[in-house]
């Protein structure tokens, strides 16, 4: 039997309605790493208390300078870009002293039809740097990602580049973001197909 497979998604906005639409099984968490990993635990000791964990799958919006608004990227390796304690000699993105999890998260890889990058995650609409060190930005998928990592459960994430993480980056968010949801129905609908009958 089929695990049972959970969308999770930052903001309704990026859904515009059509993935419910669609009946897929969706938990809006917000904005931000907190809200993503506390969101995301709590479903997991419901699903866990009821059966088996489910196949959890990130679609959302991104930054990205590698790829052009309108591409959508798998992405399967996460790393926090926010994490700054170099003050203490610490690389950046690592989480010092008790906790034995690498910088960078990875898994397998679910999406070999599509181009794959790695995201970086903070807690920051990134609209002015002048360098990244990622593929793709968001604000959620680390969290999320380090949340399975750490319960085992098996994770896959898909993006949305919306806009180029720069000076135009939120009227461009905007602007994509109903195309986001079409190719988010896309992949739930090819996530459906590939999935043995009950």
């Amino acid at each position: 039997m089929a695990r049972p497979l959970l969308l999770v998604v930052a903001l309704r906005v990026e859904t515009q309605g059509l993935l419910e639409a669609a009946g897929a099984r969706l938990l809006f968490t917000g904005a931000g790493k907190v809200n993503a990993a506390y969101a995301l635990t709590r479903e997991l000791a419901e699903f866990r208390a009821g059966g088996e964990a489910p196949l959890v799958v990130n679609v959302g919006t991104a930054g990205s300078r590698t790829y052009p608004a309108g591409s959508l990227v798998a992405c399967r390796r996460f790393a926090q870009r926010d994490m700054d304690v170099t003050g203490l000699g610490f690389p950046l993105g690592i989480t010092p002293f008790e906790e034995d999890v690498p910088a960078e998260l990875e898994f397998p890889q679910l999406f070999q039809h599509l181009p794959h990058g790695v995201c970086g995650t903070g807690d920051r609409f990134e609209a002015h740097s002048s360098a990244l060190a990622w593929d793709l930005i968001d604000m959620e998928a680390y969290a999320l990602a380090k949340v399975c990592f750490l319960e085992q459960v098996p994770f896959a994430c898909v993006k949305y580049v919306t806009d180029g993480a720069d000076g135009g980056a939120a009227t461009d968010w905007q602007a994509n973001l109903t195309a986001a949801a079409r190719e988010f129905v896309r992949i739930y609908q090819w996530l459906e197909s590939q999935r043995p009958p009950p």
